[in-house]
């Protein structure tokens, strides 16, 4: 068993900062790839940022430049700072995880439950 926990959501005024952190527990072997993906009101999941084991990244258009993502793979935790936030960046934000269970070489995909993220004018 696997779990994913996100927090450090909130409500900040445009312009302002916040960084997400999100930590696996359980009978974890090794993680592969980290992410996160948000979800605005009367909008499809989308992909924000994502970094692999190895180091890369990858990060939607939209947010390049402003946000960025990190790991710190001693604790299992993934983290997005995110800076410059305008209101189009509202929504539900969702760590993913592909992840490797103790004695099995099967990577299985892991989301958190969501942490909100409001961004005011």
């Amino acid at each position: 068993q696997v779990q994913l926990v996100e927090s450090g959501g909130g409500l900040v005024q445009a312009g302002e900062s916040l960084r997400l952190s999100c930590a696996a527990s359980g009978t974890i072997s090794s993680i592969n790839d980290m992410g996160w993906y948000r979800q605005a009101p009367g909008k499809q999941r989308e992909l924000v940022a994502t970094k692999g084991s190895g180091g890369s990244t990858n990060y939607a258009d939209s947010v390049k430049g402003r946000f960025t993502i990190s790991r710190d793979n001693a604790k299992n935790t993934v983290y997005l700072q995110m800076n410059t936030l305008t209101p189009d960046d509202t929504a539900v934000y969702y760590c993913n995880a592909r992840i490797r269970l103790l004695g099995s070489v099967r990577l299985n995909n892991y989301w958190g439950q969501g942490t909100q993220v409001t961004v005011s004018s």
